[in-house]
């Protein structure tokens, strides 16, 4: 389990996207993925493939961590490509069966779904294999400081720092907890659907109690440490722009102009 997981994880390297500013990187995930959103023909969608791959590509890490990123979602994509299929009626129709048709506007919506699910994970991961837990959360509150007086900016900068760091502490608790039942004679792959499920309460049960004793010793160890939030803190890592940012930047308006001509 823990090895499959992706979000969270990030992998050390030298390679342009792990040198580029974390502020950048998120607000060119939150570009990006608007623009995975707004390519609706087939040269926008060519051109968004092209982009990802390419990020992907300098990010020096290989296809086959972020294919792992595909996993937990293979389900969702599967179902949701099957009902743009067999539910869209438009278009030529190819093959029908009652309520149910296959048609060639059902095709093309079908592959436009799943080439937006495949972008947007990709985009996404390549956004925590690339860069630190902390780095990101010091990107969104460095972004957030002019709502700073309007929402509690450093809080929740904060809030995604810990939930960050103990997911996969909580998988692991959670791979622990499965073990120890299998031990004991249960099994998770047995039975229908809702006997799968009711075998899981006794993994659930013990992980949630870990997780709140977790987190009232972290409370309790920051309280004693002198924590009382953001104000008048200063940083130990600060965020430097460079110029190899600003030619990205150049780069992600250049795209988003040609996405919105075309």
């Amino acid at each position: 389990m823990k090895d499959n997981l992706i979000i969270g994880r990030y992998i050390p390297g030298n390679s342009i996207m792990h040198r580029f500013d974390p502020r950048l990187k998120l607000v060119g995930l939150i570009v990006m993925m608007l623009l995975v959103f707004a390519a609706t023909t087939l040269t926008t969608n060519v051109i968004m493939i092209v982009a990802v791959t390419s990020l992907v590509l300098m990010s020096g890490i290989s296809l086959g961590v972020f294919l792992k990123g595909l996993r937990p979602m293979i389900a969702i994509i599967i179902f949701t490509v099957a009902l743009q299929i067999l539910f869209t009626h438009t278009g030529d129709v190819i093959w029908s069966w009652g309520f149910l048709a296959l048609t060639t506007g059902g095709l093309m919506n079908a592959a436009y779904i799943f080439v937006r699910f495949l972008l947007i994970i990709f985009l996404s991961t390549i956004l925590t294999l690339t860069t630190q837990p902390l780095a990101i959360t010091d990107a969104m509150e460095s972004l957030l400081k002019p709502v700073k007086n309007i929402i509690p900016v450093h809080e929740i900068a904060l809030m995604l720092s810990i939930a960050l760091r103990f997911v996969p502490t909580l998988l692991e608790e959670a791979e622990k907890i499965m073990n120890a039942q299998r031990a004991r004679g249960v099994d998770f792959s047995e039975g229908n659907i809702i006997q799968r499920v009711k075998a899981f309460i006794p993994v659930l049960i013990p992980l949630f109690i870990s997780a709140f004793n977790r987190a009232y010793d972290l409370a309790t160890a920051m309280e004693a440490r002198g924590y009382r939030g953001g104000e008048g803190r200063s940083k130990y890592r600060l965020l430097h722009w460079e110029n190899i940012d600003t030619i990205g930047a150049i780069v992600l308006a250049i795209l988003t102009v040609v996405m919105i001509v075309l």
